[in-house]
């Protein structure tokens, strides 16, 4: 007994000392070996025991045919954390081989929050077919919750929660708890409502234990709980559980009535999905995922690179202007990539640190005035100690030329680097809150833009000043 223990112990240790790692590549390379010369109560007795989560993970790893291959051979008998954890072009195959009453099934034993996260991003005949089988109690819970725009509490939260009257003792909770079958399998908090079924507290499960049976839950209910609208914005939400440390909240409509809970492990899922959202769209790339074909990918990368082209032109138009000045100095056109390549850098610094602070709330039109002064003053000191450098790398690698000419050239781009470095810093923060006041996503455009200005900037600042010190 005792060395079985100790070799659990050990497996256990050997699990957190691999976690980094999801899925360790050997299993995947069994997988797939067994996929493809072993059965079909092979396959099912190899995955029996892996974590759905892992699961998930395993089949994204796995080539189309493997993959394809395993989804119908597990959808047979298809655990519904399974297709809660699937990314979403997986979900959608996997939907595409479960009929209507398979997927109503799987919908049926979710939480109300899940089923909306599984049949959100469905076609809309889909949904439908999909509902008209599940039960009608719970499907008119995800219709509601369907109704609300999408990223908003109202399509997060769980509309199973506890709630008890004001009036209620520990003693009638605790005994509630006990004997009620109909509550959701987790929660942390309970819900105090009013008779209108208005919130105006809640207790953590922990005091109400700790309490004595006859205390009246008004008297021990914290009344300064934070309470969230429906259609409040699952970004506003997960900062508000951030910055208050909340276990989870409840869920009001329009008229304040009590409809459903937000709880941690949703809004973690949330501020996943808000910072991979951000990472993708300021490399235009949008909702892409590795899984997604070759045609899905192209179509998703095609429009901002489409949007590149134009600026690409803008800046190529901007060097036209000063052909003569090119053709005169070769050395223009091998330092001139330096300038637009540095301020584009720049831009892009000062970008990521701009979108993370507006999505944060660090960043308002409160401190905005500040926030670019501040990048000015740190544009000019990068610009100067970086224009130092390339000044004197300038003089000296193109030392060949006329006797004052490689002196004036080293000026020329080093006045230009600190010039692109000044707008790369300024715009970098301009050009995110301009498309933060028009109600637009600052991630989804703004790092096109602050390139363009830096490239456009960087090329008329050192092509323009090159003509007017060595040329005039």
């Amino acid at each position: 007994m005792t060395e079985k223990l100790q070799e659990k112990e050990t497996e256990t240790v050997r699990i957190v000392e691999t976690e980094e790692s999801a899925v360790d590549p050997k299993l995947v390379e069994q997988l797939a070996e067994i996929l493809s010369n072993e059965t079909e109560a092979t396959v099912r007795r190899f995955v029996a025991d892996v974590h759905q989560a892992d699961l998930a993970d395993l089949i994204g790893l796995l080539s189309p045919p493997h993959r394809h291959r395993l989804l119908r051979i597990i959808h047979v008998d298809l655990d519904p954390d399974l297709l809660f954890e699937l990314e979403d072009s997986l979900r959608k195959e996997m939907v595409d081989i479960l009929s209507a009453r398979e997927m109503a099934d799987a919908i049926s034993e979710m939480d109300s929050d899940e089923a909306v996260q599984v049949l959100e991003d469905l076609e809309q005949a889909q949904q439908t077919d999909i509902l008209r089988e599940v039960p009608q109690e719970e499907r008119l819970d995800i219709e509601k919750s369907l109704q609300y725009p999408e990223d908003t509490a109202g399509r997060r939260m769980q509309r199973d929660f506890v709630a008890v009257e004001t009036d209620w003792s520990v003693g009638q909770t605790i005994d509630y708890l006990r004997d009620e079958k109909d509550l959701p399998d987790e929660f942390f908090d309970v819900f105090v409502v009013d008779g209108d079924r208005n919130p105006v507290g809640t207790i953590s499960l922990s005091r109400v234990l700790r309490s004595a049976r006859d205390m009246p839950m008004r008297e021990i209910m914290d009344d300064t709980h934070f309470i969230v609208a429906a259609d409040m914005e699952q970004e506003e939400l997960a900062l508000l559980f951030q910055k208050y440390d909340l276990s989870s909240s409840a869920v009001v409509d329009d008229t304040g009535r009590l409809i459903g809970m937000v709880t941690m492990d949703d809004v973690i899922d949330v501020a996943q999905e808000e910072a991979e959202e951000d990472i993708l769209r300021l490399g235009g790339v949008g909702e892409e995922a590795v899984t997604d074909s070759v045609w899905s990918s192209t179509r998703k990368r095609f429009l901002w690179l489409l949007v590149n082209l134009g600026t690409a032109v803008l800046a190529s138009l901007v060097i036209g202007q000063f052909g003569a000045t090119l053709e005169e100095m070769i050395a223009l056109a091998v330092l001139m990539p330096i300038v637009a390549s540095m301020g584009g850098n720049a831009g892009t610094q000062t970008l990521t640190i701009t979108v993370r602070s507006l999505a944060t709330k660090e960043l308002t039109a409160f401190n905005a005035f500040r926030t670019i002064r501040k990048e000015f003053l740190v544009g000019i000191l990068n610009g100067v100690l970086f224009a130092i450098i390339i000044g004197f790398v300038a003089m000296f690698w193109f030392q060949d030329q006329e006797p004052t000419r490689h002196l004036l050239l080293g000026v020329v781009i080093a006045s230009a680097m600190v010039i692109n470095m000044i707008v790369a810093g300024v715009f970098g923060v301009i050009i995110p809150l301009a498309f933060d006041r028009m109600r637009i996503d600052p991630a989804i455009a703004s790092s096109v833009f602050v390139t363009t200005v830096t490239d456009v900037v960087g090329f008329f600042s050192f092509l323009g000043l090159a003509h007017w010190i060595l040329f005039t």
